[in-house]
């Protein structure tokens, strides 16, 4: 009966299944080699002028030098033939010579006695009769990054994250003692937050992929993070479910995975305050760089809040512990030292765009795991109460960051 079995599910022409699977793979291989052999027939040199898309990836300023770091995002190589700053030609020298091959890049050491305060235009000419501009609005000398420059950047970012999470979080005992109806308005009041930061993130992630190589997505980068990050939240919410059943006291559980959720959401978001910071301060713009830590932190005590709501719920539960609470405020809020070193150190348009992006997924997964702890006892998720939570949450993240200007 066995061997019948086995006949059955055989294909009728005795090929193995992964045979039947390979042939299509084999073929699609010998079309491809057989076009390679023939030299692409079709495919001739293309003609016309060379396609050059060259961005300028980083600005640095040292005293009598002006420093680009230049990307290929074009499809040919781009050969550099003269530098001009403000229509005067100036000696200039490359790390890894003049060409740039596809996707490469090289930089770009510019000779030249700008002086600070004042606006430069550099205009790269190419061997074609192409040009890449550059436009320095304030010249400012870029900071060293060396070991103080760091701890300035760890400073700032506990400055930005750690302390005002970690005030906003004083609130839990007010949440604690007030009545469980309101607790549902408070949830969702961390879903406007949550909500106004993602679309916040979005709408940053792809202003900085407008200036990113599009070679390497672009705004796709910001879709692609977002995707990746919702995905992957919603697999480890899979896997942790037969868990948090298990667990003793599952409305604590519950309770604690929730605000556990929105401290991973709201410090993937912190960290793209960090890049905004450290790129400010690594680019010279010091007072824009401080402005960004004022507002930053009075914008961000209303994240503290927004984690310990969920504690609230499982009345009677044991109270969350002072490490736990400490581990949550570092979760949300040291994040933004880590953005703020990436950001002084080697800031990427492509990479931040992707972390915006993943900033964007994770909150908008953690949206999705709050939204039934926020249903009345009707099973409503958009009762008055909640309506009323979640545009208080919007105004609230929209006035603070008026004192923000990125």
């Amino acid at each position: 009966m066995e061997a019948g079995a086995r006949a059955e599910g055989a294909p009728r022409g005795g090929l193995p299944a992964w045979a039947l699977g390979a042939i299509p793979l084999a073929l699609i291989a010998a079309a491809i080699a057989a076009f390679a052999l023939l030299g692409g027939p079709g495919l001739g040199e293309r003609t016309g002028p060379p396609v050059e898309e060259v961005s300028v990836e980083r600005t640095v300023l040292r005293p009598g030098e002006i420093e680009l770091t230049l990307r290929n995002d074009g499809p040919d190589p781009v050969e550099l033939a003269q530098v001009a700053v403000n229509d005067a030609y100036a000696p200039f020298a490359t790390s890894d010579g003049r060409e740039i091959d596809r996707l490469g890049s090289t930089t770009v050491r510019v000779t030249y006695p700008w002086v600070e305060g004042e606006a430069y235009e550099v205009f790269i000419l190419t061997s074609s009769g192409g040009t890449i501009d550059a436009a320095i609005p304030v010249a400012t000398e870029t900071p060293e990054a060396d070991v103080g420059f760091f701890g300035l950047m760890a400073l700032l970012g506990i400055y930005v994250g750690v302390i005002p999470v970690s005030l906003g979080m004083l609130w839990l005992p007010f949440v604690r003692r007030i009545d469980p109806r309101w607790i549902r308005m408070l949830i969702a009041f961390t879903v406007g937050l949550l909500a106004f930061l993602a679309i916040d993130a979005a709408i940053e992630g792809l202003e900085i992929a407008a200036g990113a190589p599009s070679a390497f997505g672009g705004a796709e980068l910001v879709f692609a993070g977002a995707l990746a990050a919702y995905l992957a939240l919603a697999g480890v919410d899979a896997h942790l479910a037969g868990r948090r059943e298990r667990a003793s006291g599952a409305a604590a559980a519950r309770g604690a995975y929730l605000a556990l959720l929105v401290a991973i959401g709201i410090g993937l978001h912190n960290l793209g305050e960090g890049l905004a910071i450290g790129s400010a301060y690594a680019s010279g713009a010091l007072a824009l760089g401080a402005f960004l830590v004022i507002g930053f932190a009075i914008h961000n005590t209303t994240e503290g809040l927004a984690i310990v709501a969920p504690l609230r719920e499982g009345n009677g539960a044991e109270r969350p512990g002072l490490s736990r609470l400490v581990s949550l405020g570092l979760i949300a809020g040291a994040p933004a030292i880590l953005g703020a070193w990436i950001g002084a150190a080697a800031f990427n348009p492509s990479l931040a765009a992707l972390l915006f992006g993943v900033g964007v997924g994770a909150i908008a997964g953690v949206i999705v795991q709050l939204v039934p702890a926020m249903r009345d006892d009707s099973g409503r998720a958009l009762h008055p109460a909640a309506v009323g939570g979640m545009l208080a949450g919007i105004a609230l993240l929209y006035l603070t960051g008026l004192l923000i200007s990125v």
